[in-house]
């Protein structure tokens, strides 16, 4: 039998931080000075001020801790964390998941930052993905212009509801209620007007062709009351607001992101992609695809792959991980684009749209949406190369034609072994029998 001290460490001298809105725990693990063998530990309670972070920083010093292990807690791990990396600490961001809480275990925020530097000394903490100081200050704006995005969907749904209220069935007929005909029709029925033969005329080029259909949607006009049409009014100018907002950050965040047009341009090739979602998906990930090991990194990382809790068979429906929020909302709107489009992401969302439903599509295409992303960013000069809409229809055919003739050559009593021709300037790849 062998004595043993301990299990070997990844780290000698690590602290852990247990952080709240106001103040913070934080757990320094460095060796025993009576017993090399042993740790010694410390616990203190900070504040989250400037201040506070700073003396933490000089207790590190103190005692030669470089690097510090935080729990990502809401937004409360921002300032700590900025804090310290500008002081010259190593920084590591954990997972909740990583470093849950053990029954048995006291959960109070002094054992709670012991047990974080207990994670951390022994390895067992992978860092989350924290954006660079300079793609924090572009997600603010790409992020803010999100939330403005969706306010004003949320606008023009109450002024809907305000029309509907009111027995006026404009959205039934109008491709776009805020398009040029719709918003000419609701500023004459705020101006005061109700015949409906008059709001009628205002349409404007397809609208025309159903002139006929708005008269009938606009007879109850009479239900649309002063009350309406002042509510209408606010609704409307809150709207203009936010667009004009939503103009000034994207000129903003064209600024910002000038450095990066080749990566913008890349993402942009992307079937089902635009100018604005290719801008929000290098501000989630960065231009820096050397951060996600592989393909399959990053489209964990944005929660586009199934989780797994148990190693046997999986009962009941496969799951996936919330995972970045304003990047899986790009996902989702690109996802439905594609399936709009003749391309293979397009079929692929068909498909699968088809067989298992359109929300399990939009996360199956996101997922191959983000492979391909990972690897035209991985590739200066690369831009997305379409295999045709029929990629799977040839694929399937493809197997279908080795499989029969396989099938032929072994009832002839021949041992078949397969294997892919070279490209040119390529190595032959090893036989697969």
């Amino acid at each position: 039998m062998q004595e043993v001290t301990g299990e070997p460490l990844y780290r000698d001298r690590v602290c852990g931080i247990d952080i709240g809105k106001a103040e913070l725990y934080a757990t320094i693990r460095v060796p025993s000075d009576k017993n090399p063998a042993r740790r010694a530990s410390e616990t203190r309670r900070f504040a989250t001020t400037r201040r506070g972070v700073l003396a933490l920083a000089d207790w590190l010093r103190c005692w030669q801790v470089p690097a510090v292990v935080m729990e990502a807690t809401s937004t409360y791990w921002m300032g700590p964390f900025f804090r310290l990396e500008a002081e010259g600490f190593e920084c590591v961001l954990a997972d909740a998941k990583q470093v849950k809480n053990l029954p048995g275990r006291p959960k109070r925020d002094p054992s709670d930052s012991g047990w974080l530097a207990q994670c951390f000394e022994r390895g067992a903490v992978r860092p989350c993905f924290v954006a660079t100081a300079q793609f924090r200050v572009i997600r603010l704006h790409t992020r803010y212009r999100r939330d403005l995005i969706e306010d004003r969907t949320r606008e023009k749904n109450r002024a809907e509801k305000l029309l509907e209220s009111a027995a006026i069935k404009l959205s039934s007929v109008v491709t776009d209620l805020h398009g040029v005909t719709g918003r000419d029709i609701m500023n004459q029925l705020i101006g005061g007007h109700r015949d409906p033969k008059a709001l009628a005329q205002l349409a404007r080029g397809r609208a025309r062709r159903k002139i006929s259909e708005l008269e009938h949607a606009l007879e109850g006009a009479e239900f649309f009351t002063d009350h309406h049409a002042r509510l209408l009014k606010t609704m409307l100018e809150r709207i203009d607001r936010i667009d004009a907002e939503i103009t000034r950050l994207s000129e903003v965040i064209e600024t910002l992101l000038t450095p990066y047009e080749e990566q913008l341009q890349q993402a942009e090739s992307m079937p089902g992609r635009g100018r604005r979602s290719a801008e929000d998906a290098v501000a989630e990930t960065g231009p820096d695809m050397s951060r996600f090991p592989t393909p399959a990194h990053l489209a964990s990382w944005a929660g586009r792959t199934p989780l797994d809790h148990q190693s046997g068979k999986r009962v009941g429906r496969a799951r996936h991980k919330k995972g970045n929020r304003y990047l899986g909302g790009v996902l989702g709107e690109t996802a439905v684009c594609a399936g709009r489009t003749q391309t293979r992401e397009g079929a692929r969302y068909r498909k699968l749209a088809r067989s298992r439903g359109k929300n399990k599509a939009c996360v199956a295409v996101g997922n191959t949406q983000l492979k391909v992303y990972h690897k035209l960013l991985s590739t200066p000069g690369m831009r997305y190369a379409d295999l045709g809409p029929d990629y799977y229809q040839r694929r399937a055919q493809t197997r279908r034609t080795i499989d029969y003739h396989v099938r032929e050559l072994q009832a002839l009593g021949l041992e078949v072994t397969l294997c892919r021709l070279p490209e040119p300037g390529q190595a032959a790849t090893t036989p697969a029998a």
